[in-house]
This record gives C-alpha cells, structure tokens and sequence, in this order.
C-alpha cells in the first residue's frame, strides 16, 4: 500500500514533469507522417513551426500549412517590397521560359514573381579569370560523409559565410562553365535536410561549378507527388535564371565519391547508379531513379516528369520511358565513382497506380508535365544554405 506523503507527490508531480519533457523532446508525431530513425530525433531539434497566414482573405480564410523556420532565423527574401506576399499560382507553359533573365544568385523577390524580376549582382573578379575546368579525376576518390545530426543553425553558421544567399555558390578564381540548379522534392525530412546539406555543399564547392540549392516542399493534403515537385522547382528555378542544366536530387542520397561531377551532361544522366542499400549494384538497366541530371533542353524535350504519380514509385520509370521516346538515352559514370549512401527512412506507402500509369505514359507525354502542371506557391524563403518552396499541388490525384 502507498501512503500519499508530501514527500511521494513530490516525487510523482517531477517524474511526470520530466516525462513529458522527454516526450516533448522525442516529439513523437501521431498524424500519420513518416517516422524514421533520423526523424524520431524530432524535427523540433531541427525547426521550429509557425503557421503562414498570408493572403488568407483572398483564400476564403483557408489556413495555411505550417511553414518550418530555422530556429527563429527566418529570413523573408532581402529584395521583398511587401511585408504581406502574395500567393503566386501557376499554370505552367514550357514553351514560354524567359531568356532575359537575370544573374543566378540574384536575390529573390517573393512579392511578385512574374513582373518584379531579380536584380543582377555587381561583376566580381571571376570575370578576370580564364573558364573553370573540371578537377582532375586523379585528385578525387572515395570520401566518407558526415551524417552525424545537427540542426540547421549549426549547418549555417559552418557553411553560411562560404555561400551566397539561398545557398548557392560560385567559384572566384575562374568562370564557371556550368550553371546547375540542384532541385530536391520534399516533405517530412528535416533530419534528412540537415545532414544532406552538410555533405553536399562541400561536396560540390569542389567542382568548380555555379549552383543553387532549391528546396521544394509539398503541403499536406495529397499523397506525396516527387515528381510534380521537380516539375515546379525546375519551373521555379528558372525564374531566377536560364540554368545549364538541373540535378534532381533525393534528400537522403549522400555521394560517396568526389569524382562524382555535377556538371550538365551531354545525354541525361543517372547519377545514383551504386547505392549502398542495394549492395551498390545497378537493380536494371532503365532505373532513372534517386539522382539524376538533365539539360533543360532535354526536359523540355520530354515535358518534363508526369504529374500523376501520387505516392511511392513509377515516375522514375516513367520518365525513362519519355527519354527514350526522345530519342535521347540514359548516360552513367562507372560503378565505382556514382557511388551513393542512403540514410536510414521508412519505406513509403506505394502508388497504387504507378504501373497504370507507367503503362498508359507514353500516351500522356504531350499533355501530362510541366506544360500542364497547376500549382500553388505558398511561401519563398532565402536561407543561407538553401532556397525554400512551400507548394501545393492543384492537380486532381485522380488524373490517369
């Protein structure tokens, strides 16, 4: 039998205090969202959350998805004339890219982006200089990359005063040949984003190419659509600037050779060829899947990704299927250089459709891609190792 003393309620009330603070640490999620053995860490450790409310009269008083800020280090683009941004939507048309745009790291201007363009950065001393060559393969080999977590303000404070806003980057001791946007689909990976980006940027500092990093983030609402979100980065990037080529580029794929080179090939590329938790072996000869590089010559040859694959799988092999139909074919570096770690995550629920799809593609490719693709642009934010879009998908999922 307990006897209830002041001492024994004492002792109850602190060890329930301290459990729910380990519970608030943990930050298990009940929601239904992904957990993973990074992610259990908490995205807590990582971001803090608040809640967008822009344009919400015009919304009917929708409430927006909840925004991740990097402890308290929210950055509104440097150039925004507005405190109160609108929603950008968009219908895209490929046919229709600018080629007046302005310098790559130009910043953003998330107030209008479709009549209040960058402005261009002064000329810097890179221009004295002779065209960047690709590093000599004989310097590279085998790395091993850091996975161990930190949150982002550590990631920042480590690589921010090496980059330009929006995390991207220019060598200054010669001209860049190659000017790559690296674009990441996303959703629920904030562990994930914190060790890719650490490993990335240096990875690439060394290649001697111009690049920026965009972060595009799917709200909540729909099934996760990989593909619909490399269609809008691509779309959104080039807002910016007539990038050379694209790299798409899953968040938990860390590259485990730096003779690896993120440059803009002549036919598309499949980067990731050898992943660790596949025995670093091919697993078919067609797989366009995990990272890969196109110009945007070739992605607009094939319209981009499908946007009807909503949740695991199939738009890899659907696009393969676009090359193909292109005439163009899928290039790899050797086995032992396109080597990739993969972090640890829980396998996605899978696209019920994905073979429906894959199957019907090749009927669909003129209509079905970045021309067709409807979107909403919630919020663009400048951080200092990335470029971050939070958008929401307006195709219907049931699109076959």
């Amino acid at each position: 039998m307990i006897v209830f003393t002041k001492a024994n309620l004492i002792r109850f009330l602190a060890g329930a205090i301290c459990l729910l603070l380990v519970l608030n640490f943990v930050g298990f999620r009940t929601d239904g969202a992904s957990s993973t053995s990074l992610s259990k860490l908490s995205i807590r450790r990582v971001h803090k959350y608040a809640h967008i409310h822009r344009n919400a009269s015009a919304s009917g008083g929708i409430r927006l998805p909840a925004a991740p800020l990097a402890l308290s280090k929210e950055r509104e683009l440097h150039n925004a004339q507005n405190s109160t941004s609108t929603t950008v939507i968009a219908i895209a048309n490929f046919t229709s890219i600018p080629k007046d745009l302005s310098h790559p790291f130009a910043n953003i201007n998330s107030t209008n982006m479709s009549t209040h363009k960058p402005l261009p950065m002064k000329p810097t001393m890179s221009a004295l200089h002779a065209n960047c060559t690709d590093p000599d393969p004989r310097d590279g080999g085998p790395i091993t990359p850091n996975t161990t977590l930190e949150s982002l303000d550590v990631i920042e404070a480590e690589l921010g005063p090496l980059l330009r806003p929006g995390g991207a980057f220019q060598p200054d001791h010669c001209n860049p040949q190659h000017h790559v946007a690296i674009v990441v689909p996303f959703r629920d990976r904030y562990a994930h984003l914190s060790v890719f980006l650490r490993n990335i940027h240096p990875f690439l500092m060394k290649q001697r190419i111009a690049y920026r990093i965009f972060i595009v983030e799917q709200t909540n609402g729909k099934p996760f659509n990989r593909a619909a979100m490399m269609n809008i980065g691509y779309l959104e990037a080039l807002k910016l600037y007539q990038w050379d080529c694209f790299i798409f580029h899953d968040v938990d794929l860390l590259p485990l050779d730096d003779r690896n080179l993120y440059n803009c090939p002549r036919q598309p590329r499949h980067m990731s060829v050898a992943i660790d938790t596949l025995n670093f072996k091919l697993p078919y000869r067609t797989i366009f899947g995990g990272v890969s590089a196109m110009t945007r010559e070739h992605f607009q040859a094939v319209n981009g990704f499908s946007n009807s694959f909503f949740g695991w799988g199939g738009e890899d092999d659907d696009m393969s299927n676009r090359l193909k139909h292109a005439n163009l074919f899928i290039s790899r570096y050797p086995v032992n250089i396109a080597r990739y770690k993969m972090l640890k995550h829980q396998k996605e629920k899978a696209n019920p459709k994905r073979y429906e799809n894959i199957q019907n593609g090749m009927n669909k490719i003129e209509m079905d891609g970045i021309n067709s693709i409807k979107y909403a642009i919630y919020s663009i934010k400048e951080f200092p190792t990335f470029t971050w879009y939070l958008a929401e998908l307006r195709n219907s999922e049931r699109k076959s």
